[in-house]
């Protein structure tokens, strides 16, 4: 018997139905065959990069930490064709070798973890023996006296296990995508326990089901890649390798709430963690002429909305913050602070209907950077201040200005963020609170680097 009833099993073809007979994106591909391209692209890679390399650390020609690096360097290379880039798989790789002590040992638990099992008995083992591991390794240096935000979670385990197992035998073991495990939930097709193993062998076999189910119904073969392409399509596919410019003409990926509401009958259940006041920031961004006519009738306007629900984003985001602007002349429009990480971010909000330039107001903003980032690093003793700017969008004449204001201010980055990005963070705390930090395995990441910070980029990040 299978874990699907007939009204899941519906549900689950419609949605199928719906990524078949999808539209070309702006490339020129339907959602189908750009899976196809994706897909022959992946198995280029894993033919020609990472199983040689795999193989060689399973039999101990390279070292754990040459191993590392090297994962992380074919990611890179790459654009993210499996999202290992983010918080649940290059980063706790680095954490799990960054925490251990016992270098051999953590060498030893690691072959012994990401070596595709022979059956679910075995996977459901490696999976408790890896969780046991790095629980321990986490308690020894809590005990050591470091502070928890450098220990690797124990949540990441199933995807990171799983893309190693995917990457040796890609017909039977699907990786632990976020996203699909979101979109599944959200449909109740499958609810997760709460126990990693049992939740991943769960989400195995209803991949499975849904491979079988999918290629009868469509007289289409649908192997474990193509099930994740339909999941992708349902919930927004943050991995696909869009240029930041052709991402940028995309319609909002974001639920946008109705400034009208809906008649009882067409009313349905909400599955969106995202508050309205923060889901509404990409169209307030894009200035659209109804919510200036609505900021009017409340008695504000849209760029004061903007920046009351940007600081709102970032109180939700886990940071102290502040308002500075509000028509207090030469300042950025707010400040949220991480003091246990001891960093800032001073951020201003850009209302604009065709995207903002850098170079309009490049001497007001050198001004104000460099007196407010001065009085942050005396009085706050910071070690990182982080300009943000956010906006619908941004166009590509920025790097001379990023440049100049990094190296003539303290700021340490700048970054371009647009406003569909700080709603997927949102989105992201929101959903898992205590996964999701302001700290250098969180937020502060997404910081560090200068230039654009898009919708896909969080998405990717965070799984």
């Amino acid at each position: 018997m299978g874990m699907l009833n007939d009204q899941q099993k519906q549900i689950a073809l419609e949605i199928m139905e719906e990524f078949l007979s999808a539209s070309a994106n702006p490339d020129g591909l339907t959602p189908e065959e750009g899976g196809i391209a994706w897909d022959r692209e992946r198995v280029k890679v894993i033919n020609n990069e990472l199983m040689p390399l795999l193989s060689e650390y399973l039999k101990g020609n390279i070292s754990l930490s040459e191993f590392k690096s090297k994962v992380d360097s074919t990611n890179k290379s790459q654009s993210g064709l499996w999202g290992f880039k983010g918080i649940k798989g290059q980063m706790f790789f680095n954490m799990v070798v960054n925490v251990a002590d016992k270098s051999e040992e953590c060498d030893q638990e690691m072959k012994a973890a990401i070596i595709v099992p022979v059956n679910d008995v075995i996977a459901t083992s490696r999976i408790k023996t890896f969780t046991s591991y790095v629980q321990s390794l986490g308690d020894n240096w809590i005990k050591a006296g470091n502070t928890g935000h450098s220990i690797p979670k124990v949540g990441s385990i199933p995807f990171f296990l799983s893309y190693f197992w995917q990457i040796q035998d890609r017909d039977n073991w699907p990786v632990y995508y976020t996203n699909s495990v979101q979109v599944i939930t959200t449909l109740n097709l499958w609810q997760p326990s709460g126990d990693s193993a049992e939740d991943y062998l769960s989400y195995k076999r209803l991949h499975e089901e849904l491979s079988n189910l999918f290629s009868q119904k469509s007289g289409k073969h649908f192997d474990l890649y193509k099930v994740e392409h339909v999941f992708w399509f349902k919930g927004g596919n943050p991995y696909m390798a869009i240029k930041d410019s052709e991402a940028r003409q995309i319609p909002s990926r974001v639920e946008i709430p109705d400034l009208i509401i809906k008649k009882r009958e067409e009313i349905t259940l909400p599955d969106s963690y995202i508050p309205p006041i923060i889901a509404i920031l990409p169209r307030i961004a894009r200035h659209e002429d109804i919510l200036s006519e609505a900021a009017k009738t409340s008695g504000t306007t849209l760029e004061r909305a903007f920046e009351k629900y940007i600081d709102a984003a970032f109180t939700m985001l886990g940071y102290e913050t502040k308002l500075l602007g509000m028509g207090k002349g030469r300042v950025p429009d707010g400040l949220a602070l991480a003091h246990d990480e001891s960093y800032a971010i001073l951020w201003d909000a850009k209302v604009r209907s065709n995207g903002y330039s850098m170079g309009t107001d490049d001497r007001t903003i050198r001004e104000y950077i460099i007196t407010q980032s001065r009085e942050f690093k005396k009085k706050r003793f910071l070690k990182n201040i982080y300009y943000v700017i956010i906006s619908s969008s941004f166009l590509n004449d920025y790097d001379d200005t990023i440049r100049s204001i990094k190296m003539e201010t303290d700021i340490n980055e700048v970054i371009l963020m647009e406003s569909e990005a700080l709603v997927a963070m949102v989105e992201a705390k929101l959903r898992s609170p205590l996964m999701v930090t302001v700290g250098p395995d969180g937020f502060q990441r997404l910081f560090s680097q200068s230039g654009i910070l898009t919708y896909n980029s969080v998405k990717g990040f965070f799984n």
